[in-house]
């Protein structure tokens, strides 16, 4: 097992990048593959130092679910934005600084709710308090900054808590 692994440190990202470079090619073949396979390989093993302290995923199949929500909140949100810009003036904006303690302690799933919340339009981290208790969100229009912090655990937070901890 240990040869196992020192062969391959991060067999997901092995596949991942191997998998990149099939889509990159954007054409299958056994070279693709090889090179692909080479890559997703080579690229693990020369980085794994400097990844000492590698995150364990406690259920790896919950990704496939968060996934799904931020892509589906990312869309809704899209919509929404564009109604605020088209057809609303600036002075019915409410924006809004909004806190969100935190109970994730996972450095890396933090860092996955902080991107998750700044790549939904209207919606951006701005900060991470200093031992990462609390995240500092701005939001383009909050009339209820409770309502926005309550669904950011809720749809978010929650599920990580699930994939990481």
């Amino acid at each position: 097992m240990k040869v196992v692994h020192r062969l391959f440190p991060h067999p997901v990202l092995t596949v991942f990048l191997t998998l990149v470079w099939l889509l990159l090619v954007n054409r299958f073949s056994l070279n693709s593959l090889l090179f692909g396979l080479m890559l997703g390989v080579l690229i693990p093993f020369v980085t794994s130092p400097y990844w000492p302290n590698r995150t364990r995923l406690r259920n790896p199949l919950m990704i496939v679910e968060y996934v799904l929500v931020v892509l589906w909140d990312i869309i809704v949100a899209n919509v929404v934005v564009a109604r605020l810009v088209l057809f609303r003036r600036n002075q019915d904006m409410q924006p809004n600084w909004v806190t969100v303690p935190l109970e994730l302690r996972n450095p890396s799933a933090i860092t996955v709710l902080a991107g998750t919340i700044t790549m939904t339009p209207g919606t951006l981290t701005a900060d991470v308090s200093s031992k990462g208790h609390s995240l500092l969100v701005h939001c383009l229009d909050a009339a209820d900054p409770d309502a926005v912090r309550d669904e950011i655990k809720q749809r978010y937070e929650r599920r990580l808590l699930e994939i990481f901890e």
